[in-house]
């Protein structure tokens, strides 16, 4: 390739004026526009990095606005390619973040990056991980992430009415997330959140026993997502194939012709006893004389009395009547089961069932996820040709295409009866609309919402007692940032709509940590040591006392929400510089630059 000497001076004097004098911030280049990278930008500022955004020209309508981060540089571009990335200074920045829902334009932005910065850290987001696994090894340093794979698990427990089931290894131990009801009290390694008011869990408490979510010490005993799936399991195979029959027959059976095959079903039955009674037959007698008599009709025989010739004639003109009515009542069965099937509606009702309404990336993992456990599912979106529409289709999972945010679509997907509605679209409006309906429809539906806006189903829930809700991005967001800034992050823990981390840092000398007791973090709000190894230590020494000192190169293992993590990581770092200008994602405001 030819060197080109104007673009030479440009690119250094970018990169001068993106790395002020004495500015040893990392730098971060974002590419995106949506929720996700909202939360990213924000994670990233929070940690003292330096981010400049890549967008498209036009702005997103759903979501936050990205360009109003503040301490932010943005660059609008309709193509991710060399220029664009050389523009944004990826050249000596420390990571990229690809977070486009386009699984093959992010493998290209990522390959236009090799050949500006060969070792940069690329975070991809990718839907099809088994592609992205197989694509990561073409890079130096790569992580491929999918959110759609981190929140499915938290939709699916709370469908279930369970904890989201984390598991991780850390020190020699597999630990998980459980409720304390069922785990062994010497099993319990630390107090994760207080949920029993539904509506305001508390966090990491300062009184751990007052948490009734704990992280504990796996000891072979199944998951609660798996044992709620079970226990549906168990109900479905319970129920009479009788009364599942009856349920289909009231479905794709008019009211007419129901009530007239049941009248005459009646009329047979009790002229069948009255004859069986008048000839003083046993009951096979009386069931085999009754059926050829209404079926082929009776032989003439002037000798009878006359009750049991009235009731022969009763019966023979029953049986005329009884093979149409049987006739009709199978026809009109089998064809209004094809225009169901045709229109997208359920062959037959379902009861103790997930409703899945939106089968977008979200969607299709929760609904695999759900079918795995054994859980009946019935999906709903108004696209047929949705992403999760031909999965469906393979799992033999029934798929109703319509508007979920109708009563009537929701009615016919049998909400009436169901287990939970989980609603993820990707508009915040259909998904409440969609959630008050199905509360119309049952008033104690458990429904699990997905808003994108953290403040906006705050007020959901306080305003209509929805207590579940989801961000997608809020959950995923935390493990993409702790990507692209190298952190040993070990886990995520969804609770509710919070999220905390699981995570090792190590000591550094001089530090303000050096030297320092473990009260000093268990003191600090959003901070909880669960392990500490000492230097050269191979195995952590789990629930260290708080008046242990912490030494250079010492290990913590903390659970910390994300405020509190990255207050430890600047405690037990050098500071070189005074801390970054830019707000956290808690406090941020509008005004960032563009380019």
């Amino acid at each position: 390739m030819v060197a080109d000497p104007w673009r030479d001076r440009a690119r250094r004097a970018m990169e001068s004026r993106l790395r002020p004098n004495g500015d040893v911030r990392p730098h971060y280049v974002v590419c995106g526009q949506d929720a996700l990278a909202f939360y990213l930008v924000n994670e990233l500022i929070a940690a003292g990095g330096r981010v400049t955004v890549i967008v498209p020209p036009q702005r997103r309508a759903d979501g936050p606005d990205i360009r109003t981060v503040r301490g932010i540089r943005v660059i609008r571009a309709a193509r991710i390619d060399e220029a664009t990335l050389r523009l944004a200074g990826l050249a000596g920045a420390r990571g990229l973040a690809l977070m486009h829902q386009d699984d093959v334009g992010n493998i290209h932005a990522a390959l236009c990056a090799q050949e500006v910065e060969p070792d940069v850290r690329v975070v991809m987001r990718m839907f099809n991980t088994s592609l992205g696994n197989g694509v990561k090894r073409l890079f130096a340093d790569c992580q491929v992430l999918s959110d759609a794979s981190m929140a499915a698990p938290a939709f699916v427990a709370a469908a279930l009415g369970e904890v989201t089931p984390t598991h991780f290894r850390h020190g020699g131990r597999t630990l998980h997330v459980a409720r304390r009801a069922d785990v062994r009290p010497e099993h319990v390694i630390c107090g994760l959140a207080d949920t029993r008011e539904r509506t305001h869990p508390r966090v990491l408490p300062a009184d751990q026993d007052q948490a009734d979510v704990v992280l504990a010490e796996a000891t072979g005993e199944p998951a609660g997502t798996v044992i709620a799936a079970r226990r549906l399991v168990r109900a479905r195979r319970r129920r009479r194939p009788a009364f599942a029959l009856l349920r289909a027959l009231r479905v794709f059976v008019s009211r007419k012709i129901g009530i007239a095959t049941i009248g005459v079903l009646l009329i047979v039955a009790i002229s069948g006893i009255l004859l069986s009674r008048a000839a003083h037959l046993n009951l096979w007698q009386a069931l085999y004389l009754t059926l050829l008599t209404a079926v082929t009709g009776s032989d003439v025989d002037l000798g009878e009395r006359p009750g049991v010739q009235i009731m022969q004639v009763v019966l023979t003109v029953a049986g005329l009547a009884l093979v149409p009515l049987i006739t009709a009542v199978v026809v009109e069965g089998i064809v209004n089961a094809r225009l169901a099937i045709n229109a997208g509606r359920l062959r037959t009702p379902r009861t103790d069932h997930v409703v899945v309404l939106g089968l977008g990336n979200v969607g299709t993992r929760v609904m695999w996820q759900l079918h795995d456990l054994g859980v009946e599912v019935v999906a709903i979106d108004k696209d047929p040709d949705a992403r999760g529409a031909d999965v469906a289709r393979r799992l033999g999972i029934p798929l109703i295409v319509g508007d979920g945010a109708q009563e009537e679509t929701l009615r016919a997907a049998s909400v009436a009866t169901c287990q939970a509605l989980v609603v993820v679209s990707t508009d915040d409006v259909t998904n409440l609309q969609a959630a008050l309906n199905g509360r119309l429809v049952k008033h104690d539906l458990r429904v699990v919402l997905r808003l994108f806006d953290g403040d906006f189903a705050e007020r959901i829930q306080k305003a209509f007692n929805i207590g579940i809700s989801r961000s997608v991005s809020y959950l995923a967001a935390p493990a993409f940032a702790a990507a692209m800034m190298d952190r040993d992050v070990i886990a995520t823990i969804p609770v509710d709509r919070h999220v905390l981390l699981v995570a090792e840092v190590t000591v550094a000398a001089g530090s303000p940590l050096d030297g320092q007791q473990l009260t000093a973090l268990s003191q600090s709000q959003g901070v909880r040591v669960i392990a500490l190894a000492r230097d050269g230590g191979s195995r952590p020494q789990w629930s260290p006392a708080a008046g242990e000192r912490l030494g250079a190169r010492d290990r913590v293992t903390v659970v910390a929400r994300r405020a509190g993590l990255s207050w430890l990581v600047k405690q037990a770092s050098v500071l070189t510089m005074p801390p970054a200008g830019p707000v956290g994602p808690d406090k941020g405001v509008p005004g960032g630059a563009s380019a």
